[in-house]
């Protein structure tokens, strides 16, 4: 790539079922200039979360569409180029959401400092980014977990789901966490200290397998899965249980709607709570998140994975493989070294 290049991946067409390659083009075009009180940026780090497959969707959501022909969404750590604005310096490392391309021109007040010293940059898309938030907020706030709760993971060796169980460890918890791969099982319970762990792949009758790991019932159920997995779950829901949706994997690619869960009546006998969760709405309590989050890290109470692909053209490849489950952790694309 010479100097005055700017490589970006855009959405070409909107899927259908499973994103493919032929859903993305790679174009080269100039790099912008910002303009008053903008600032230039260099992407080292990309993120792929499960979050971009519905932005690639023309459904109402929470927030508008990429629209086809524009650049893929998607968080960046990177390195300031130009600043026309006072509080960012040339060199500084920062996060934003700045799409899929080598530069991106972001307004000032759409871009957060990292500090380097904190823990790796990248960890800023990762466990002290968007998926840790995740993790901390849903589960504290909106599962408000008690010592000797039971808490089940789904998706449990994701980017968020891993962060869930050792907080819930930490909070005195008993986790069990849901994945489709007896490698990644192993991980959560020799690394991240689950109790129990299921292979929802492999067992021949999942509602069985969650009641003989949760014997007193489910307190705390951090959904990161929807479909037959949750639905699994529901039929061990403990009295006053309380459930999170914060991702539904198992239905961002189907072709048609999958049934719903048919055994809310467990939730009704049980007076259980669902709630939905959006990280956005706790933007305010981020840096409160970010240093309890970056202390368990330093002390050894939280350990973290990546999974790591090279160069920006390997990025819908890496989206791909993220949403087959092919990660184990945080799915990222590198991109660049700092200057």
């Amino acid at each position: 790539m010479t100097q005055n290049q700017n490589r970006r991946i855009l959405l070409a067409s909107r899927p259908t079922g499973w994103p493919e390659p032929a859903n993305f083009r790679l174009v080269t075009e100039a790099i912008p200039a910002p303009g008053a009180k903008e600032v230039l940026v260099r992407a080292l780090w990309l993120s792929v979360d499960p979050y971009m497959r519905g932005r690639m969707s023309a459904a109402k959501s929470y927030t508008k569409p990429v629209e086809v022909g524009e650049v893929m969404t998607g968080g960046v750590v990177g390195q300031v180029v130009t600043s026309l604005h006072p509080a960012f310096r040339p060199g500084e490392i920062v996060e934003g959401s700045l799409g899929w391309q080598d530069y991106a021109v972001a307004e000032a007040s759409l871009l957060r400092k990292i500090d380097p010293g904190l823990a790796p940059i990248q960890t800023a898309v990762g466990i002290l980014g968007m998926p840790g938030m995740t993790a901390y907020f849903a589960f504290l706030e909106v599962c408000q977990p008690k010592a000797g709760d039971t808490v089940v993971v789904s998706g449990a060796a994701g980017a968020v789901g891993q962060i869930v169980g050792q907080i819930g460890k930490i909070n005195g918890c008993r986790v069990v966490g849901i994945a489709g791969d007896d490698g990644k099982l192993a991980h959560l319970k020799r690394d991240c200290g689950f109790d129990a762990t299921i292979n929802y792949k492999t067992s021949n009758d999942l509602p069985a397998a969650v009641t003989a790991a949760c014997p007193n019932g489910v307190d705390v159920y951090f959904d990161n899965v929807g479909g037959a997995v949750s639905e699994a779950v529901f039929n061990s829901l403990a009295f006053k249980a309380r459930i999170v949706i914060c991702g539904q994997i198992s239905q961002y690619n189907l072709d048609k709607p999958d049934l719903g869960p048919r055994n809310l009546r467990y939730m009704l006998v049980n007076r259980a709570r669902m709630e939905g969760f959006l990280v956005w709405d706790w933007r305010d309590r981020y840096p409160e998140a970010i240093r309890r989050l970056a202390g368990w890290i330093k002390d050894g109470r939280i350990k973290y994975s990546e999974h790591v692909a090279e160069g920006l053209e390997k990025t819908p490849e890496a989206f791909i493989a993220m949403l087959r489950g092919a990660n184990l952790g945080k799915a990222l694309v590198k991109v660049a070294d700092p200057a």
